[in-house]
């Protein structure tokens, strides 16, 4: 007689007018575990945050199939893939724990205390950037309200906002150079970019006076690929041939090469520069200004937690920027 798994491993079939499901506390306990794999990447990836081995994160995932029916992912060989359900049922477990922590969080907030997990999405390589309100806004909600558990994660532009739209984050802090209509916008500071060359390269002991413009754009530049500015090809010129990064480290790399010319924000660039590694070219014309908002995803709750960061960073949030 076969169990309720066949032979296969695979769940027993759905029946064509299921029960709706009672979560228990169980329930709760499977769909974090199922969560925190999707988010590691996998099994053994996740064992790290889950603090457990293995074996039970997979007897955690089957038992987690059984109980609802539904294959969730394929592991094996071939890696970690998510069926169309366990998509589903990802996303599905993201709403459902942003209610409970909204639901906590407004609890918290009658009894004059915050208390919760804060997930934050930060552009990469901004630590050196003193406009940035950020370490101060946590240092400050660290203080006030020691039980909220800050989850920072620092990533490029597009896996912030990916974050902020499926829920894995609450807020993400990044540079804007086109609004979309899934985000709200609040203004927080501006960060200025110039274009920069290194010690080896052709242009880096030619007098400043000396830069003819039109020449720069016979060296080849590097395209960051997201940060977009419309007057960057007055100065500087992209082909088929032109490196790409899609970070800024990755653009200071290429530039450290002393064959490419590249943009860089001043604050990231200021210690190569004070080195004698890099070298601004023609600041006094060519620098861009590029505005840094708090993006929230349009038309969602305000928790009490995202109010008090938003104050924290000095945000009104009444007042979005249209997209």
């Amino acid at each position: 007689m076969e169990t309720p798994l066949s032979n296969s491993g695979n769940p027993p079939p759905r029946p064509p007018h299921r029960a709706p499901l009672a979560l228990s506390g169980l329930d709760f306990k499977l769909l974090k575990v199922f969560k925190a794999v999707v988010e590691a990447g996998g099994f053994s990836a996740a064992q790290n945050e889950l603090n457990v081995g293995l074996a039970a994160i997979s007897k955690q995932i089957s038992d987690l199939e059984i109980r609802i029916g539904m294959r969730l992912c394929t592991r094996g060989r071939e890696g970690f893939h998510l069926t169309e359900e366990g998509r589903l049922v990802y996303q599905a477990s993201i709403d459902l724990f942003a209610s409970v922590d909204n639901f906590r969080d407004r609890l918290s907030s009658a009894q004059n205390e915050l208390i919760g997990d804060l997930g934050v999405g930060v552009i990469d390589n901004t630590i050196t950037d003193e406009q940035s309100p950020l370490v101060a806004a946590i240092r400050r909600m660290s203080e006030e309200s020691p039980k909220v558990r800050f989850q920072l994660q620092a990533a490029q532009l597009d896996e912030v906002e990916r974050g902020v739209v499926e829920g894995r984050l609450v807020a993400g802090i990044v540079p804007v150079y086109q609004k979309r209509e899934e985000f709200d916008y609040y203004p927080l500071y501006e960060e200025r970019s110039q274009l920069y060359c290194a010690i080896g390269h052709p242009l880096f002991d030619v007098p400043q006076a000396q830069l003819d413009l039109p020449a720069l754009k016979e060296h080849p530049c590097i395209n960051h690929r997201y940060a977009i500015h419309r007057d960057k090809p007055s100065f500087t010129h992209y082909d088929s041939l032109s490196p790409s990064a899609t970070q800024v480290e990755a653009v200071a790399l290429l530039i450290k090469t002393g064959r490419f010319v590249g943009y860089l924000p001043q604050h990231y660039a200021a210690n190569l520069v004070a080195q004698g590694q890099f070298r601004a070219l023609r600041p006094d014309l060519i620098n861009f200004v590029t505005p840094f908002n708090l993006i929230l995803r349009h038309n969602t709750v305000r928790s009490p937690l995202v109010k008090a960061f938003a104050q924290a960073l000095g945000v009104d949030l009444k007042a979005p920027l249209s997209a």
